[in-house]
């Protein structure tokens, strides 16, 4: 059983309980891995910030109770994802977390990103792709925390322990992909955005960029409409479910 957000491409999945199962890569044919290979190379020259690093991609979701998603994950690299250009290929979707990092007044953190990451001025909120854990450590909850933990620090400036970390929501977005919401204690907005300046700061320092260059407190669904450029396409659904819950 699924609930339909306000947009109906994007819905929100039962889940008080998340089971994580590995399966094989996927398997693809030389004809579709050439036709990736030549896109993934394209826009790694057209943007210098792409990289092959491993990922984890969404090989499906499973509804197992009234509050358990069983969602099946296999080992990719970001260059899988560019079979979404390829006719007739059949990407999996990929699974990333991300962060509901509240003020003390409860708004909601959104972060715009950078021009050389893979989505420039799209806003969201703090989060990121989902790595694969290192030799026989498990993918489960508590890595996905510590996944999004580390997304937060590295983009907010903020070190939260993942143990605080509340599962919040799972969405099914507009092409598949799966997302895994946390739940942050609420901070001050004044110290949100001194680490965030310290965060861009550090990175200008040292010659790169930040991963988002601008953030944003949402109090309301209305305030989305002052947040100019794309959105994320969870983000209006994440912010209508909430906003009740912050008046």
């Amino acid at each position: 059983m699924t609930q339909p957000l306000l947009q109906p491409s994007v819905e929100i999945l039962s889940a008080r309980e998340l089971h994580l199962v590995e399966e094989p890569p996927p398997q693809l044919t030389p004809e579709h891995q050439r036709a990736r290979d030549l896109i993934w190379d394209e826009k790694a020259r057209a943007n210098p910030g792409l990289f092959d690093g491993p990922v984890v991609a969404c090989a499906g979701v499973d509804q197992a109770g009234p509050d358990t998603l069983v969602l099946r994950w296999t080992r990719v690299t970001y260059r899988h994802y560019a079979l979404r250009w390829v006719p007739d290929a059949h990407p999996l979707p990929s699974l990333f977390v991300d962060v509901l990092q509240l003020t003390d007044d409860g708004a909601l953190l959104a972060g715009r990103m950078s021009p050389l990451t893979a989505a420039p001025g799209r806003w969201q909120l703090p989060g990121g792709s989902v790595e694969y854990p290192d030799g026989t450590d498990p993918l489960d909850t508590a890595a996905l925390r510590h996944n999004a933990a580390r997304e937060l620090a590295e983009e907010i400036g903020i070190d939260t322990d993942p143990d605080t970390l509340t599962l919040w929501a799972v969405t099914r977005g507009t092409i598949g992909n799966i997302g895994v919401h946390f739940l942050a204690p609420p901070q001050p907005a004044s110290l949100l955005r001194e680490r965030f300046e310290a965060v861009v700061s550090s990175a200008t320092e040292a010659g790169s960029e930040p991963e988002l260059d601008q953030i944003a407190f949402v109090h309301s669904p209305a305030d989305l409409e002052t947040l100019h450029g794309p959105h994320v396409d969870y983000l209006g659904p994440v912010v209508h479910r909430y906003a009740p819950a912050s008046t």
